[in-house]
This record gives structure tokens, C-alpha cells and sequence, in this order.
């Protein structure tokens, strides 16, 4: 098990010295439990909130003094200290409208959302289990405290943390649970988006987020309608052994579980549907469909809020994963317009998509990217410019020669291009004599 920190230790025997009761209590347990080093510490105490901070003074910020929470800094770090309590009603499914402070540890477990989660463990490693978590977590089951369908109604997020726990640990949710969180997932439309998409980036990183969403793409649906048109969608193409569904869930489960491989997978085909087309034989072709997945993407992360960065990254990688890369300038090209870090993430996407294909298609292909990965590689230790930053000359160079505004740019984005296509060496004497020779200078 994995020990209690010194810096949550301090705070504990502070608060018991004082007569108080103090535990570690939540996913921290859990994790301790699990052989998992927790990302946070929480701390549940018969402290009222005051006392807290009379206790720590000024390392205590009231973070949260209605729902009886104070941050306590100890050792550079903070940790969240709760009194127990009971909640109230929640009219909003997802705040307690109110809470009121019960001296009851088994009264505080009560209110939280699964058994696994429900566990409290003192100074000395002793856990206080109530509803069963530790026999669940030995079990591998997840399972609501108490009546399932009153917990997720309390608060909706419950649903996408009951899947992403299921997606990160590998457990099964036990029946009346799933059952529940299926009947309740249409209240997931009451969450703030910026929870939604947190909850469903570590769903999607999780080592069993293929098995989750295949079981479940009814209940993902309502934060994502756009794969409605996937589940079940026959491609009715050579390529394909799998429906659309199928086949993104094949890819997800092929790249690692970075968040911006794992969204780009999700997305990476939801423009197929809009785009399907038959021949005369019967064949599906797909026409422009990265184009039109790279749309359906940023609306999505537009409504749950991805930052910038992340979102063109994530749509560049969609946009770009039907491009085939056939030669050492295609390459080079490729290098140029999307920069060393996407170009490497781009055949991770490529080579899982393959992987999500029928079998014969697959040694050809991923053979391809394996010798694509190392020319890149070796074009990199060259220091092969690609990059205007890398090009010989710069603006200066170009204002010295008499160009001026607008043409400045245009003429150094024409070299890098010639550079690129290997037509010009990344010299500074060729590149000014070819700048010479467009001029007449």
C-alpha cells in the first residue's frame, strides 16, 4: 500500500493533537489501496470549518467555507480539509443546495458517489469501510453507495466519472449501477462543459476507454451526438472489416493514451456518414471526408471548450489523417507545413488507423510508415530546414535587397518552399542570388 506523504501526514496529527478526528478519505484511498499514487490527498475531519483555520492559520485558505472546505498548505502543497457533513437536495444535479455538519464519519461516506471512493484511512493506515469499498475494489466492481439512481441524480457528473473510472481501473460496474447510469445519462445535459470535457479526456486516455465506449455509446451520445451516425454504419469498402464505430474504437485503442492521439482518434472519421457515397459495384468511397471530420471536430471542442492550442492541434492531426506521404519530398513537405512534433504524431494516427482495417491491408502499409518514421528521423538529425527560423536569410536580408512589406514574406515563404522541394540549397549566398534573379537586382 502506498504510504500517507509526509505533507498530509503533518496535517492529520495536527488535527488529531487537537482532539479532532482527521482521515484521508476518497480516490486517495482507493489508490493506496490499489498500489496507485494518488494525484491528490483529501482530507475529511469532525473539525468544524472555523477551527480548521484557527488550527492552521495562515496556511489555511477558505476555499470553500459553505461546503466546509479549507486548503491547508503544508509543505509547498495544498490539501483540500472537509468537515464531515451531510448534503442537502440538489436541485441543479450537481450542487448540494445545502450541507449540514454531522460529528458521523459513516454519515459523510454515505453521500459519496461509489464504495470504491467511500473509504476513509487514518494516521496509522487503519481504513474505515462502511459500504464494502475495499471487498469492491478486490473484486474490480464499481457500484454506487447506496441506491444508484439517487446518487447519479445528485449529481449527473457521476455518470462520466462512474465510465472513466470503469475506462482507468478496468472495472466492471455492477448491474443495478450501469443500469442506472444508462436511465440517468440524459442529465449529463445540465453539466458545465468544461466538466464534460474534462471527464471525458481521462475517460479516453484510459487503458479500457475502447471497452467503455462500445458498451456505452448511448449514454456518450448526449455530450457527443456527432457519433450517433457511426454506431452501426457500414462502410460497405474493401478496406474495412468494421463498421465506422467499429473501427474508430480500433483506432483509439491503437495510439497511446496521449489526450490529443486519443480526441484525434474519436474524431478522426465522423465525417464519413455526410460524406458516403456507392458506386456502381457497390463500394463506399468517402470523398473529402477528413475535411469534413476536421469540422465536425472543432465544433465539438468550440462546445466543450478545448483551449486553442489544443484544438488546432487535434484538427490539424483529423484533417491530415487520409493523407498518404509517398516520397522523401512529400515528406519534406509534409515536415514544413506541420511542424517535427505533429508530423510524428500524425503517423502514430496514421499507423493505428491502418491497424484498424481489414488485416490484409495492414503489413504493406504499416511497413510504409515504419520506413516514413525513419527518413523523418534522419532528415531531423540532418537539421534539414523546414522552418522559416532555420532558413539562411531572413527579412533584413530581403529589406537590404529593397523588397519591401507584403513581398518581404511571400519571397521567404517561395525560398523555404524551394528549399524544401530540394530545388535550392539552404545556403545563404544561393538563397540571396536566387532572390537576385526574381528581382533583377
Amino acid at each position: 500500500m502506498v504510504p500517507i506523504p509526509s505533507y498530509v501526514a503533518r496535517v492529520l496529527t495536527e488535527l488529531e493533537a487537537r482532539g479532532f478526528q482527521a482521515f484521508c478519505v476518497g480516490g486517495c484511498v482507493r489508490d493506496c489501496l490499489l498500489g496507485r499514487v494518488p494525484e491528490d490527498w483529501d482530507v475529511t475531519t469532525s473539525a468544524l470549518p472555523e477551527q480548521t483555520m484557527a488550527l492552521f492559520g495562515g496556511q489555511a485558505v477558505p476555499t470553500g467555507l459553505r461546503h466546509g472546505t479549507v486548503t491547508v498548505v503544508s509543505g509547498g502543497k495544498g490539501v483540500e480539509v472537509t468537515t464531515f457533513r451531510v448534503d442537502g437536495t440538489y436541485r441543479d444535479n450537481r450542487h448540494p443546495d445545502s450541507v449540514t455538519f454531522t460529528p458521523s464519519l459513516t454519515e459523510d461516506l454515505a453521500r459519496r458517489d461509489f464504495t470504491v471512493n467511500a473509504m476513509a484511512m487514518d494516521l496509522r493506515g487503519r481504513i474505515q469501510d462502511p459500504w464494502g469499498g475495499r471487498a469492491d475494489l478486490e473484486h474490480r466492481c464499481l457500484r454506487c453507495v447506496g441506491e444508484p439512481e439517487r446518487r447519479f441524480r445528485e449529481d449527473a457528473l457521476r455518470v462520466m466519472r462512474g465510465m472513466r473510472f470503469s475506462a482507468v481501473l478496468g472495472f466492471e460496474l455492477e448491474e443495478e449501477t450501469a443500469a442506472a447510469l444508462v436511465r440517468c445519462r440524459e442529465l449529463l445535459r445540465h453539466i458545465a462543459a468544461e466538466r464534460l470535457r474534462e471527464e471525458l479526456v481521462k475517460l479516453l486516455c484510459g487503458p479500457q476507454a475502447a471497452q467503455v465506449l462500445r458498451r456505452w455509446p448511448q449514454v456518450v451520445e448526449v455530450i457527443l451526438p456527432e457519433i450517433g451516425p457511426l454506431v452501426g454504419f457500414d462502410q460497405h469498402n474493401r478496406h474495412h472489416c468494421y463498421d465506422a464505430w467499429e473501427h474508430t474504437l480500433h483506432v483509439l485503442d491503437a495510439v497511446e493514451p496521449v489526450p490529443v492521439l486519443r480526441c484525434a482518434a474519436l474524431f478522426h472519421d465522423m465525417g464519413k456518414p455526410e460524406c458516403f457515397a456507392l458506386d456502381e459495384a457497390g463500394g463506399g468511397h468517402f470523398m473529402g471526408h477528413p475535411v469534413v471530420s476536421r469540422r465536425i471536430a472543432e465544433n465539438i471542442m468550440t462546445r466543450l471548450r478545448f483551449d486553442n492550442a489544443t484544438r488546432d492541434q487535434i484538427a490539424l492531426l483529423v484533417e491530415w489523417h487520409d493523407h498518404r506521404i509517398q516520397t522523401q519530398r512529400g515528406l519534406r513537405r509534409a515536415l514544413s507545413r506541420l511542424g517535427a512534433e505533429n508530423l510524428r504524431l500524425l503517423l502514430v494516427l496514421q499507423r493505428a488507423d491502418n491497424l484498424g482495417q481489414a488485416p490484409v491491408y495492414q503489413p504493406r502499409r504499416q511497413a510504409e510508415l515504419t520506413e516514413l518514421e525513419k527518413i523523418l528521423e534522419q532528415l531531423l538529425a540532418e537539421d534539414t530546414c523546414f522552418s522559416l527560423r532555420q532558413l539562411a536569410v531572413n527579412g533584413r536580408d530581403l529589406l537590404a535587397l529593397g523588397y519591401q512589406g507584403a513581398e518581404v514574406g511571400w519571397m521567404l515563404r517561395r525560398l523555404l518552399e524551394q528549399v524544401v522541394d530540394g530545388e535550392l540549397d539552404n545556403d545563404r549566398a544561393a538563397l540571396l542570388a536566387a532572390v537576385r534573379r526574381n528581382s533583377g537586382k
